[in-house]
């Protein structure tokens, strides 16, 4: 996809920072909308159907977690991503702010070519999710075989058990996006049998053995998610 054919949302009731930030991406550029509480952003996402939306949380009318949470509940907005940039940096909020259906969390002040930097991670997601019907995904130095259950990094092939297989598969089909462990659950292992959050644990520590701990980062009370090594 076109970076000019990108539409970012940012929400924020502090006209400097969509200000600055607008500038920043325009800059690179993202076509940019504003809105400046969550009413507002809920309106304009309807509009105008954006790739991304940046939202902060402590606003007025509506808040930034109710405003994802009902974003996350209108069809036609189902798949778009959605990142918290917010002040609020304690380990609840950001827990909360998985919980409404967050894709990511950065917290501010942040320089605009970090967040810029941040902003393209997650926008590489656009280009994931249109290889998710492929019968392979390449990754960096990755490449994911669906149909024989097989990865290989960096050309050397890696044989994974069925289970491993389809919690790496599910977790690297969208690159940085906190995949809940119930959601997890619920995705892998199904109604197959009774498992705990304690099986999750036990394959993520396998796979990190196996493909390389700097790829899989936990967010301590949500889940789990896949980042490239550019991303650490």
């Amino acid at each position: 996809m076109n970076k000019n054919d990108i539409k970012i949302l940012l929400v924020d009731d502090e006209p400097d920072i969509l200000e600055i930030i607008g500038y920043n991406l325009r800059n690179e550029g993202y076509q940019i909308f504003t809105a400046k509480n969550g009413n507002e952003a809920i309106k304009m996402a309807k509009k105008n159907i954006p790739h991304l939306i940046l939202l902060d949380i402590m606003m007025p009318e509506m808040d930034g977690i109710e405003a994802c949470e009902k974003i996350r509940k209108i069809k036609s907005l189902e798949n778009i991503i959605i990142a918290f940039l917010t002040a609020r940096g304690e380990d609840y909020s950001q827990v909360a702010g998985f919980e409404a259906g967050a894709d990511d969390y950065i917290t501010k002040p942040i320089k605009p070519k970090v967040l810029i930097s941040k902003i393209k991670s997650l926008l590489r997601r656009l280009k994931s999710e249109s290889n998710d019907n492929e019968k392979s995904l390449t990754i960096g130095d990755i490449v994911i075989d669906r149909d024989e259950y097989v990865v290989y990094k960096a050309g050397k092939k890696i044989s994974l058990p069925r289970k491993e297989f389809e919690l790496f598969s599910l977790l690297t089909s969208k690159p940085g996006k906190v995949f809940k462990r119930e959601v997890i659950l619920d995705t892998v292992w199904g109604n197959e049998v009774v498992v705990g959050g304690r099986t999750i644990d036990v394959h993520i520590r396998k796979l990190r053995e196996k493909i390389g701990d700097n790829h899989f980062k936990t967010v301590k009370g949500v889940g789990y998610k896949f980042v490239t090594e550019i991303e650490n």
